[in-house]
């Protein structure tokens, strides 16, 4: 994916996320780190410029959530912020990349923390397949087919300087698709 199917791939999910709930109201974008945060962001702009109204953004951290933990060194906490009560709300979790599903489940473990939400959608930039847990997004940016052996790449011009999305064989070289 290019810079402008990114843009363009974020500017339809946001007006789904707006035409299946009806406004942007008692909705509230969670973005889980890293790239999530950045999208969920993006995302609250998009709906912004659309709707005219302002979106309430969260950072989720799932660092002690996941069900590798025992398999990871020290995991690298970060700050969850959820600025307001999320109980009755809509709550999109947003990521980059949806794969096996067992960060969106980590995710609403650690969103259960926080409140009990009327529903929990999710909106990602990618879809790459290979689902080992029941999990589907409400909101796709691009479904993406890769091999398992394949490594997606998201890459956003607040980290990385630049928005792109490559796929990379396991040894590090871009496959040409």
């Amino acid at each position: 994916m290019s810079q402008d199917d990114v843009r363009r791939a974020l500017a339809r999910v946001a007006h789904e996320i707006l035409e299946r709930n009806r406004g942007a109201q008692d909705l509230v974008l969670v973005g889980i780190y890293t790239r999530g945060v950045l999208l969920a962001n993006r995302l609250a702009t998009n709906i912004a410029n659309f709707e005219g109204s302002a979106v309430p953004v969260g950072a989720l951290d799932i660092s002690l959530y996941r069900d590798d933990l025992q398999e990871r060194s020290r995991p690298v906490l970060r700050p969850t912020n959820i600025p307001v009560a999320i109980t009755d709300k809509r709550v999109v979790l947003v990521d980059d990349v949806l794969y096996t599903g067992r960060t969106i489940r980590a995710a609403m473990d650690a969103l259960n923390d926080f409140g009990r939400p009327q529903q929990v959608q999710l909106a990602i930039l990618l879809d790459r397949g290979h689902r080992e847990l029941p999990i589907r997004a409400d909101y796709v940016g691009q479904n993406i087919p890769t091999a398992i052996d394949e490594v997606v790449k998201v890459r956003m011009e607040e980290m990385d300087g630049v928005d792109q999305v490559a796929i990379l064989r396991s040894d590090g070289f871009k496959n040409s698709r």
